[in-house]
């Protein structure tokens, strides 16, 4: 049990549909005035207008089948979703070995594609290095974080390995348990989706983020202010990696104008993403900047409620002292970049500055702040 969790369980969700109190009926689920969601691997599923997958996983609950509760909810994908479907057959597999399989394996018998391989490689890509950079620069000891659209858990595992209790949320619920049994044990986890009711309302968090997300996400004026309303009084909001629209050769995917995103987040400080990421391999102080449509700018970073920013000299944003650090998989044997897709490559390659040679390098930064080693779940 995580120090999030041991607070007040019996009140701790809220219902997506109406915001009423959800307690537990049976161990293995959520109820209040009709309503009944199901609590798979001890993370509640609570995502609006899935309301047949709801009542798949609850009948196989109640008739005392978890697996097969579990294979239902495996099936779930977002709206966004243009990959293929899975397999029953893979994710029964998938359920009966999932102690021994790997992150990949696990992975690729959900089918996830190029999705994959964004998760297995994250560990050295810019934009995560520079998530890492903005929390660290912005660190007040947080206790506990929440974060929305938290994938398989990256930053919940360094945050949980710092010590802070953390709930991750995310609107997949394969995504949620992969981190749990992959990535991130130590945090919390529920499904839902941030156009509903938030199950986490009345909670506050010292941290709250949105990480290379907030961007794809709909009604974001409503979705900002939810972030804030569960920011505790004297806490931290971060958002990573919000796009542009104005860079050159046009954004990679949605974006906003410099006056859109400060009307929406119109107190915050901000940075150019690239400055980040510099500042973790330099060892710096991230300058700020502000909205203004620089056409070199491909994603902002910001944070509402910090200080001004202090420099990155470790923390999150390096590995832990005594962590077991490869050599990142990308680079092989024979010391060449395998990327595992173009499509990858196009998208990262400019940030990697692990993929140049240490005369190109335009500092000095060691391996493991550089990600030429990298600290990488046990069963990756």
């Amino acid at each position: 049990m995580t120090g999030i969790e041991g607070k007040g369980e019996a009140s701790r969700w809220r219902s997506p549909l109406t915001g009423r109190v959800l307690v537990h009926d049976t161990p293995h689920s959520l109820a209040c005035l009709g309503e009944r969601w199901p609590v798979v691997d001890g993370i509640p599923y609570l995502r609006i207008e899935s309301e047949g997958l709801v009542a798949v996983a609850l009948d196989h609950l109640d008739a005392g089948c978890p697996d097969d509760a579990l294979v239902a909810l495996l099936t779930d994908q977002d709206a966004w979703w243009t990959g293929p479907a899975t397999d029953l057959a893979e994710l029964k597999r998938l359920v009966r070995e999932r102690d021994t399989l790997s992150l990949r394996e696990a992975m690729a018998l959900l089918r996830l594609g190029p999705v994959a391989d964004y998760f297995a490689y994250r560990w050295s890509d810019p934009t995560y290095l520079a998530g890492l950079a903005l929390l660290e620069a912005h660190w007040t000891q947080p206790a506990t974080a929440f974060e929305l659209a938290c994938g398989i858990g990256h930053y919940l595992r360094d945050l949980t390995r710092a010590g802070v209790a953390c709930l991750g949320a995310d609107v997949v619920f394969a995504k949620c348990w992969l981190a749990k049994n992959w990535v991130a044990p130590d945090a919390d986890y529920v499904v839902f989706d941030a156009a509903g009711e938030w199950p986490v309302a009345d909670q506050q968090f010292d941290l709250v983020m949105c990480h290379d997300a907030f961007y794809f996400l709909p009604d974001q004026p409503r979705v900002a202010e939810r972030l804030r309303t569960v920011t505790a009084g004297g806490g931290v909001l971060a958002v990573s990696h919000v796009h542009n629209a104005g860079v050159n050769g046009g954004a990679k995917g949605p974006a906003r104008s410099g006056a859109e995103w400060r009307a929406l987040f119109p107190t915050a400080q901000v940075h150019d993403e690239r400055a980040l990421l510099c500042a973790l391999m330099k060892q710096s102080v991230p300058p700020t900047t502000d909205w203004r449509d620089d056409p070199v700018i491909e994603a902002w970073s910001l944070v509402e409620g910090a200080g001004d920013a202090r420099a990155v000299t470790g923390g999150v944003a390096v590995p832990a002292g005594g962590a077991t650090l490869r050599r990142n998989p990308l680079i092989g044997d024979d010391g060449e970049v395998d990327w595992p897709s173009p499509r990858y490559r196009d998208e990262y390659a400019a940030g990697c500055f692990w993929a140049l040679p240490d005369e190109a390098l335009p500092f000095d930064a060691d391996d493991a702040r550089l990600r030429r080693t990298v600290d990488l779940p046990e069963r990756w």
